[in-house]
C-alpha cells in the first residue's frame, strides 16, 4: 500500500494525494518547494517498482537492500547504515518488532517462537524535497508521524529530513519498554536463580541473551549512523534538524549502554546458575556419600558374619547375632558423631 503526503507552499496546506499520481515524474509533483512524503506499507513489486524506478529511480544496490526482506523470507534484516547517493540519501533503520511488543505486552515472551527476530527493516530516501520511507510491516512509528501530519500540517514545511526525524524519535522511544521488560524479568530470575537453578531457567536464561544480543548489534549500528547525521556529514540534513538528530542519538546512547548492562547482567546469572547448580550437586554427592560411609562398616561386619565357615568362632554363640547387630550400631553411631564434630553434615 503506498500514502503520499504533500506540502505545498504555494497555498500553505497539506493533502494526501492519490497514489496513482506518483506516475508522474518526480519534477511534475515538487513545484513550488513543495515536500513529498511517500510511505510504503508491505508494497508488491508492481508498486516498488512505480516509486524506485520510475518516479524516483535509485541505485540498484539501495533497491536490493530496500527489498532484502522480500527477496529472503526470514532473513534477519540489514543492519542499519546511512550511504549517500549523488542525488539521494539511503538510511536503513531496525525498528521493534510489533510481534515481540505485542507479547512483552501481554506477558507472553518467554513462550514466543525463537524463530521471531527482535527488530525489523525499515528503509529511507532523503533528498531536499522527498521523503520515501519503505517496510513490510505495520510499524508505530509511521503511523505517529501519519497523525502527527493529520493534526500538524503546517509542520510538512520543514522538509523530510525533520519528518524523517519524527519517525526516528518514534521509533527509539519504543526501545524502553523492552529494555525495562528484560531489566524486570531478569531481576526476578536473579531472585530464583540461587533457590531454583532449573533446566527451565537456564533456557530462559540463554533465550533472553539471544535476544538482548540481537537488539545490541541494533542499537550500536544505529548509534553509529545517527552520530553520522548529526555530525554535518550530509548536505540534505539541514544544520537547524541537527539539534533534533542529536537528541534521537542522546536517547540511543543511554539505550545502547543498558542493552550492555543487561547483556553483563545476563552472562552474570548464567555464571551465578552454574555454581548454583554445581553446589547443589556437590551437596546431594556429600550426603550420598555421608550415608554410603556410615553404612559401608556395617556392611562390612554383616559380610563378614555372613561367613557360614564351619569352624566359626562364636558360632555356637547364643547372643552373636546381637553382638554384631550392637557393633553395626556403635560404628554408625560412631561414624556419625565424627562427622559432626568435623562439621561435615
Amino acid at each position: 500500500m503506498i500514502s503520499v503526503y504533500h506540502w505545498d507552499l504555494a497555498q500553505q496546506k497539506g493533502q494526501w494525494l492519490d497514489p496513482r499520481r506518483l506516475k508522474e515524474p518526480a519534477e511534475g509533483l515538487q513545484v513550488n518547494s513543495s515536500v513529498i512524503w511517500i510511505d510504503l506499507e508491505d508494497p508488491d513489486p508492481e508498486e516498488e517498482r512505480l516509486v524506485y524506478q520510475q518516479f524516483l529511480p535509485i541505485h540498484p544496490l539501495s533497491l536490493e537492500d530496500i527489498t532484502k526482506l522480500r527477496r529472503e523470507p526470514g532473513a534477519l534484516p540489514h543492519f542499519p547504515k546511512v550511504e549517500e547517493f549523488r542525488d539521494y540519501l539511503f538510511v536503513i533503520v531496525n525498528p521493534l518488532n510489533q510481534v515481540l511488543l505485542e507479547a512483552i505486552r501481554k506477558g507472553e515472551v518467554q513462550s514466543l517462537d525463537p524463530n521471531v527476530h527482535v527488530s525489523t527493516q525499515l528503509s529511507a530516501i532523503l533528498t531536499r524535497k522527498l521523503l520515501i520511507t519503505h517496510h513490510y510491516e505495520l510499524l508505530p512509528s509511521i503511523e505517529a508521524l501519519k497523525a502527527f501530519l493529520f493534526k500538524h500540517a503546517t509542520q510538512g514545511h520543514r522538509g523530510p529530513d525533520y519528518l524523517f526525524h519524527l519517525i526516528l524519535d518514534a521509533m527509539v522511544d519504543q526501545y524502553a519498554e523492552v529494555l525495562d521488560h528484560f531489566t524486570d524479568l531478569l531481576d526476578d530470575i536473579e531472585t530464583r536463580v540461587i533457590h531454583q537453578p532449573t533446566q527451565q531457567l537456564l533456557l530462559t536464561l540463554l533465550h533472553i541473551k539471544r535476544r538482548i544480543i540481537q537488539l545490541r548489534k541494533s542499537l550500536v549500528y544505529e548509534r553509529e549512523v545517527l552520530a553520522r547525521m548529526t555530525r554535518g556529514e550530509f548536505e540534505l540534513i539541514d544544520e537547524r534538524e541537527m539539534v533534533y538528530y542529536r537528541n534521537v542519538y542522546d536517547h540511543l546512547v543511554r539505550f545502547t549502554e543498558l542493552t550492555e548492562s543487561s547483556r553483563e547482567m545476563v552472562s552474570d546469572l548464567m555464571q551465578t546458575h552454574l555454581a548454583a547448580a554445581s553446589n547443589r550437586l556437590n551437596e546431594i554427592m556429600k550426603v550420598l556419600t555421608m550415608i554410603s560411609t556410615i553404612v559401608l562398616p556395617m556392611t562390612l561386619i554383616a559380610g563378614i558374619y555372613g561367613m557360614n565357615f564351619p569352624l566359626w568362632p562364636d558360632g555356637e554363640w547364643p547372643g552373636s547375632f546381637w553382638f554384631a547387630l550392637g557393633l553395626m550400631a556403635v560404628t554408625g553411631i560412631t561414624s556419625f558423631i565424627f562427622f559432626r564434630w568435623k562439621k561435615w553434615i
